[in-house]
């Protein structure tokens, strides 16, 4: 839900409420969208509202825009299909011809502040988000045991700069006093889950000064490094192949990650944020009301996922135990344990920031007002 008002007319700009009223009317509607994002009846042949193009992952909580059970109100919306490292690339250096999009928060983060980058502004709406313990795995015949047992060890990664890598980073260098200098780093010369995550963008392969960093054998991805012992450990945010094809060699560092990531968000209060949704500053400019609108979208369709799961988990999904895993979720971080807006999320936020410049990844520490568009930050679900 947005930004909370007794007459909510009069939180609508006039030109958002004269092109919805032209809109409708044009249309042959009863009225335009409705705030719960469902469409009214309109006529085939008549434009429904402003074109917009929107992109990201079908997940269960952008499910209903993907498919089209929640619309951005006002708006004539096309939701695409993507993967992330892809969308970056198109965001970030490529023809920019998504209106709105999900991209990942620090290579965002990295272009605003090392290049200059300024023709799309972030909302404050997280698609995805995941804790990072269990992203950690190790080469069992190397006397790895803990967290400290890294130091002086040789870790592989298929991005150095993405999101979930610097988390990682930062976290084990704030809870275990592993240090990113205190590794020696190879960078893998092809990532196994390209095919799902897409190629990876300029900004998830920046190299800082003071660490050592080397590039893996060609022809070699993050996973042969591991399985074949060319790397002690491996920092990656999906599960490298070796492990998934149960490598006698390879496991997690934490083989209990829940119960390790439970505990950290019980200390720190902070669930990882990996992607955020941007929206092109030429569109926000000339249509002011299209930031609350898009907002509101992607807050319905996660209202949607969160009853959608609460009701039918227990026969949709083969796991038996998901409702319980629900209720225990909830349980420790709350209803709204995917919290859109600025105030909800600031802790994790202000932490990427500093890991990044620590890290020496952004050349500065970025602030929230900079990054975020001005008229997304009071808004919160």
């Amino acid at each position: 839900m947005a930004e909370k008002t007794s007459d909510k007319e009069k939180s609508i700009p006039l030109s958002r409420r004269d092109f919805i009223k032209t809109t409708a009317l044009a249309a042959g509607a009863v009225g335009a969208l409705a705030a719960s994002g469902q469409a009214g009846t309109q006529s085939k042949d008549k434009p429904e509202g402003l074109p917009i193009t929107m992109a990201g992952y079908n997940l269960d909580r952008t499910a209903a825009l993907v498919d089209g059970r929640v619309k951005v109100e006002g708006c004539a919306m096309e939701f695409k299909e993507e993967g992330i490292g892809d969308l970056n690339t198109h965001v970030f250096s490529g023809p920019q011809e998504l209106d709105v999009a999900e991209v990942g928060l620090h290579p965002y983060m990295l272009a605003f502040a090392n290049g200059g980058f300024r023709d799309y502004a972030l909302l404050p709406i997280f698609p995805f988000r995941s804790f990072r313990h269990r992203s950690v795995f190790i080469h069992t015949d190397r006397g790895i045991k803990g967290p400290e047992d890294l130091r002086g060890k040789t870790i592989g990664t298929p991005g150095y700069s993405s999101t979930s890598l610097t988390w990682i980073r930062g976290i084990f260098q704030d809870e275990y006093g592993v240090k990113p200098q205190d590794i020696d780093w190879v960078v893998a010369a092809a990532d196994s889950s390209a095919k799902t995550a897409g190629k990876l963008s300029q900004q998830e392969n920046i190299l800082p000064d003071g660490i050592s960093i080397r590039t893996g054998p060609a022809g070699k991805d993050e996973s042969d490094l591991l399985e074949s012992g060319d790397v002690d450990a491996l920092f990656h945010a999906a599960e490298p192949r070796a492990y998934g094809k149960r490598h006698p060699k390879v496991a997690r560092l934490f083989p209990d990650y829940r119960s390790v990531e439970r505990a950290f968000f019980k200390k720190t209060g902070i669930f990882p944020i990996m992607h955020a949704v941007a929206i092109k500053k030429s569109l926000a400019k000339q249509n002011p009301w299209v930031v609350e609108a898009v907002f509101k979208a992607y807050d319905q369709a996660k209202q949607m996922a969160y009853q959608s799961f609460a009701k039918t988990a227990w026969f949709k999904f083969m796991s038996p135990w998901l409702p319980q895993e629900f209720e225990e979720t909830r349980a420790l971080m709350g209803d709204n344990f995917y919290s859109y807006g600025i105030e909800p999320n600031r802790k994790p936020l202000e932490a990427l920031f500093r890991y990044s410049h620590e890290q020496g990844l952004a050349g500065r520490r970025l602030t929230i007002e900079e990054i975020f568009h001005p008229s997304s930050m009071k808004l919160e679900d």
